[in-house]
């Protein structure tokens, strides 16, 4: 006889909820320690996992004793695009998207008394608390855990990958709604070509810039800081200690222990400059922001990533045929764009993928109507 399977009920249904979820927390801490450079961090992953794995099971056997059937159960596709860019970007870039999700989800069991009774409600507030601690250090680390992790993961790795969704977004939409506009005045196919591409060229160099400046100047703005707080080291030793310890208290640390290590560090000068100016200004003096050279023309090539979709099928096709392929190419961008996008603001997968490309359909719609008027206008 085959395996008895029926509709799942609504406790099934919560079951089969809490199973998903632990398959794709399994599966993501998994990525994430195979991908991660210091073996603490990947052997604290790799634990996760486990922990993940083994809530997994439980709900699994649970639902097998009521006869549901759990054929084809695997990672959503929202984690395998979790796994994919953790193993491209690395786990830094991808630890606030996950710190994010699992304090969403730290209270999801504390409501079901057989998870409560397994010990996972707690489990899921540790978790939480641990990719917290992982994606911002600063985020009430004290004693060992600040040494262990200290200067890891602290380059705003959730930033980043906002930055690049938004930039190629921003090069997907407008050169996707300046190709269509000018082909709505139905000009010929070489016209369009130039135009897009310029529209690629110009959007892309403004960003770039735009971006180069914003750095340098950020850059400008914390050696200024960093000068400052270096001359009120100078000035005042002191009073710079009591913040130090101050800073430690904040982060957990006893009284004692807290006055104890500020007047470690103050015993070297640049050491001292160097832990206020992390702890005290959040700034870290080896990087001063990163480099401007190296985020202007990471912009550069963001927007023009996005902004080649529409243009590129006008090198191989002309008139009706090659706007169709622009407009489909666009939108299977814009969903790709779109499901990126909930990493970062929790939204429903589908959802954030549908709603983008509606939004890039609605944008096109309007410039290609608009540049079907004025070239009928100036036509005439």
């Amino acid at each position: 006889m085959g395996r008895r399977s029926r509709q799942p009920t609504e406790e099934d249904a919560r079951k089969l909820a809490n199973l998903r979820d632990e398959i794709d927390g399994g599966a993501l801490y998994r990525a994430l320690s195979e991908a991660e450079g210091d073996p603490k961090l990947a052997e604290l992953y790799a634990k996760l996992a486990s922990i993940e794995d083994a809530h997994a099971e439980y709900w699994r056997r649970s639902l097998a004793r009521s006869g549901v059937d759990l054929a084809g159960m695997g990672p959503s596709a929202r984690t395998r695009l979790m796994i994919w860019l953790a193993r491209r970007l690395g786990p830094s870039v991808m630890a606030p998207a996950v710190a994010r999700l699992e304090t969403r989800d730290s209270a999801k069991y504390d409501q079901q008394p057989d998870a409560v009774a397994a010990g996972m409600a707690e489990d899921e507030r540790s978790h939480a608390r641990l990719m917290t601690q992982i994606a911002d250090p600063a985020a009430g680390l004290s004693g060992p855990a600040i040494a262990k992790l200290e200067g890891r993961h602290r380059g705003s790795g959730g930033n980043a990958l906002r930055a690049a969704v938004l930039g190629a977004n921003d090069g997907l939409l407008s050169n996707l709604s300046l190709v269509m506009g000018v082909a709505g005045a139905a000009t010929d196919n070489r016209t369009i070509l130039i135009t897009g591409l310029a529209g690629l060229i110009a959007g892309a160099c403004s960003m770039a810039l735009g971006e180069w400046l914003s750095v340098t100047s950020s850059r400008e703005l914390y050696a200024r800081q960093i000068a400052t707080e270096k001359a009120e080291l100078e000035a005042n030793p002191a009073d710079e200690a009591a913040e130090l310890a101050l800073i430690y208290e904040a982060k957990g640390l006893p009284a004692d222990q807290a006055n104890a290590l500020a007047q470690q560090l103050m015993a070297d000068h640049a050491t001292a400059l160097d832990t206020l100016a992390r702890e005290e200004l959040g700034i870290d003096p080896d990087e001063l922001g990163g480099s401007a050279i190296v985020a202007g023309g990471t912009s550069f090539l963001l927007f023009a990533g996005g902004a080649i979709f529409p243009v590129l099928p006008f090198f191989f096709l002309t008139g009706i045929p090659a706007i169709a392929a622009g407009v489909a190419l666009s939108i299977a961008a814009l969903a790709v764009v779109g499901a990126a996008t909930s990493l970062f603001t929790e939204r429903g997968f589908t959802f954030s993928a549908l709603r983008q490309v509606a939004i890039g359909v609605v944008a096109a719609s309007i410039t290609f109507g608009i540049g079907k008027v004025l070239g009928t206008v100036i036509a005439a």
